[in-house]
């Protein structure tokens, strides 16, 4: 997709692969239109997870699927004299709509209960929170500020990272997580949206020597600008169980 804003939606509801993922958090760190649309997209998800999804008449469920049958998409016009940025500018303004639409009516069918959970993005933090050889490392921030806990996988090479009573970030200000590799500097693991959210970390978590998280500009930073807020010390596993 040509457009990367484009893909807010998507990256929303973890529908993008490994290589789009890391392609649009990229992106992400320096757009703060589509990290206000990212949030707007994970709102409405909250909202969805909480619908309970109730056994339909069959001929509701057979109605709906004979219909999908028979509904032939159009690409979207485009009035005489508007530019195609302007026509992208709706799409990615209609797209919210368009996802809940979409799930609410497979919630009707009862094909899908809607969770944030469910995500592919989501059950990579939960493969990593439950994996065999999960180690926890919990860090207090300072002030009393909460605290923040790292969960690491040397088997799946990932980590995670969530919050707990940890406040907002100043205006203008986000969370960001880094990992350091043997003999390197601190590099971006990506931005931290949502503390109280598991947040995988992008990097090899097996072979870095710590992790830490630092308040950045909300467009985040290619190296840490601030003192990080906590710091994770890890033993680079050779495979196994790593004590951290």
């Amino acid at each position: 997709m040509s457009d990367i804003h484009a893909l807010s939606g998507a990256y929303a509801v973890d529908a993008l692969d490994e290589t789009e993922r890391a392609r649009f958090e990229q992106h992400l760190a320096e757009c703060a239109e589509c990290r206000a649309e990212v949030a707007s997209f994970r709102e409405t998800s909250a909202l969805l997870a909480g619908t309970q999804a109730e056994e339909p008449p069959a001929s509701l469920r057979a109605g709906v699927l004979a219909g999908i049958g028979q509904v032939r998409p159009l690409p979207p016009e485009t009035p005489p004299g508007e530019s195609v940025a302007a026509a992208v500018t709706l799409r990615r303004r209609i797209l919210p709509t368009l996802i809940a639409a979409a799930a609410v009516v497979l919630l009707a069918v009862g094909a899908l209960t809607w969770h944030p959970w469910s995500s592919d993005r989501t059950s990579v933090a939960d493969q990593v929170l439950h994996a065999p050889d999960a180690v926890k490392v919990t860090e207090k921030l300072p002030g009393g500020n909460g605290e923040l806990t790292l969960v690491r996988s040397a088997s799946l090479k990932r980590a995670v990272l969530i919050g707990s009573h940890v406040p907002d970030p100043a205006s203008g200000k986000t969370y960001q997580m880094w990992l350091q590799q043997p003999g390197q500097d601190m590099v971006s693991a990506g931005l931290m949206a949502d503390p109280a959210v598991p947040t995988v970390l992008t990097g090899d978590a097996a072979t870095a020597v710590a992790a830490a998280v630092s308040v950045e500009p909300e467009a985040g930073s290619s190296h840490p600008t601030e003192d990080p807020i906590a710091i994770f010390p890890l033993k680079a596993a050779s495979g196994g169980n790593d004590p951290a």
